[in-house]
């Protein structure tokens, strides 16, 4: 897919690391699967695994952690 940020470089699979901040938390996932685009950096994540991410993010501020970094597991 064309980049929608630069419109110039093409995007490929890679992995990224995902920060979220909201009140005390702050959650880090690591080596999550993602589309990169090879010209800016840009990083797109499906909507499958956007919602994995989150309910992980979830699951961390249920439990009243500040700081929660995993590494990514697919479902």
């Amino acid at each position: 897919m064309m980049c929608p940020i630069c419109r110039q470089g093409e995007t490929h699979p890679g992995t990224t690391t995902v920060t979220l901040e909201r009140g005390e938390l702050t959650f880090v996932a690591k080596d999550v699967p993602a589309m990169v685009c090879a010209n800016c950096g840009e990083e797109y994540l499906d909507s499958a695994t956007t919602e994995q991410v989150l309910r992980m993010a979830e699951e961390a501020a249920a439990s009243g952690v500040q700081v929660d970094i995993r590494a990514f597991r697919a479902a």
